[in-house]
Parts: structure tokens; sequence; C-alpha cells
């Protein structure tokens, strides 16, 4: 149950968390975007009118255009779970992008993080 309460999130009320949370490190907001372009497909004006619209968790995942080749090397702890363990595949594409913010945070150099 407490999925689908996370599903149902606004992603537009959790994106200024994810750009705070990088800045707060001295990295930018063009960087959260490129990581969410990468991991999802979406551009700039997509990734714009979800923000606008409201769009949750769940429905900007299903209308990602495509989700990137490369995720499965994402790999390690998220909130205490193995991100490349987590079943529920909605889950583990939201626990990706949590990742890759988190490991902006911390300084990674962005070839890096898109897994290049």
């Amino acid at each position: 149950m407490e999925n689908a309460k996370i599903y149902r999130m606004s992603f537009a009320s959790v994106y200024p968390l994810y750009i705070k949370k990088a800045e707060r490190k001295g990295r930018t907001k063009a960087e959260v975007d490129e990581i969410i372009f990468w991991l999802t497909g979406y551009d700039q004006h997509s990734l714009t009118w979800h923000l606008e619209a409201g769009t949750d968790f769940e429905t900007f995942f299903a209308q990602a255009p495509q989700l990137n080749a490369n995720v499965s090397k994402i790999t390690g702890l998220i909130c205490g779970y193995r991100v490349e363990e987590i079943e529920d595949k909605l889950m583990q594409k939201i626990r990706y992008l949590d990742k890759l913010v988190d490991e902006l945070a911390k300084g990674k150099a962005m070839d890096k993080i898109l897994r290049n």
C-alpha cells in the first residue's frame, strides 16, 4: 500500500527536491535534467509539460519515451534496498532516479553517472 501512495505523488512535487539536493552540493538543475533525460528519454519540452500537468510518478514513467538501455548498470543501495533487486518495476525506476540524483549530489562525474 505504501508504494501506491508514492506512485500517485506528483513528479512536480519531488522534482524541486532533486534540484535542491543537487544544488546544495554545488551541482546544477541542468545536470538533474540531463539525468532525467538520459533515464527516461524525455526532452526539455516533454519534461516541462509533465511538470506543469502535475503528472504522477506512475504516469511519468509509463509515458517515458524510452528507458535507457544501460539502466541495468545502475547498482547499489538506495533507501536500504539494492536497486538492482527491487522486484516492482515502477518502484525500481523511481529508485533508479533517486540513485542517480544521489550520485550527482555526492560529486560523481556525469559520464560515470550516465554509465558511459
